[in-house]
């Protein structure tokens, strides 16, 4: 069995510390004063980084590794409804289209949080229900995100939650070829 190295360290723990701020931005959101804004502060902080890393860092933590166009994604989905996806060492299509519902939306709550903390938007309603807004849409996107991590790794035989924490995926013949 060979294995590649997938993910490496910053994305990991990019990933994992973004999921431990989300969250504890999410039960801190009512009486906990200073303490949800520095959770939020840390959110945009590691998606800040992680955007850079978009650009700039290891090949499957690049953006052009894992976004597709709108048409390699619908081919992609209807070959997943019909139990025929190409597995792929990065994110597959839907995946990183994932991500990038994910990172947009955790940023986007993440800046108007910090909007809300400023003398020209202090007490906005409309902003602090945008703010409130964006932040129930992560968990749905959450939701979504963590069904397709246990079905894709049910349909491809593998732990990806593993190779999420460890880095480190099988490479396989069956693999797409733009994934190698």
């Amino acid at each position: 069995m060979k294995t590649v190295r997938v993910w490496d360290p910053l994305v990991r723990i990019g990933h994992w510390t973004l999921v431990v701020a989300v969250f504890a931005s999410w039960f801190t959101r009512e009486g906990f004063g200073r303490v949800h804004d520095y959770f939020g502060y840390l959110v945009l902080a590691v998606v800040a980084i992680r955007v850079v890393w978009g650009f700039t860092g290891s090949a499957h933590a690049r953006f052009v590794d894992f976004i597709r166009s709108p048409g390699e994604t619908i081919a992609y989905a209807r070959d997943v409804l019909a139990g025929r996806e190409k597995r792929h060492l990065g994110h597959n299509p839907l995946g990183g289209w994932m991500i990038v519902a994910l990172l947009g939306t955790v940023l986007a709550t993440g800046v108007t949080g910090w909007l809300y903390t400023t003398d020209r938007f202090w007490g906005e309603e409309w902003l602090e229900d945008l703010h409130a807004a964006l932040g129930t849409l992560i968990l749905p996107l959450v939701a979504l995100h963590v069904a397709g991590v246990v079905f894709t790794s049910w349909r491809q035989r593998e732990n990806l939650v593993a190779a999420m924490i460890g880095g480190v995926k099988e490479v396989r013949e069956e693999d797409a070829p733009s994934a190698q």
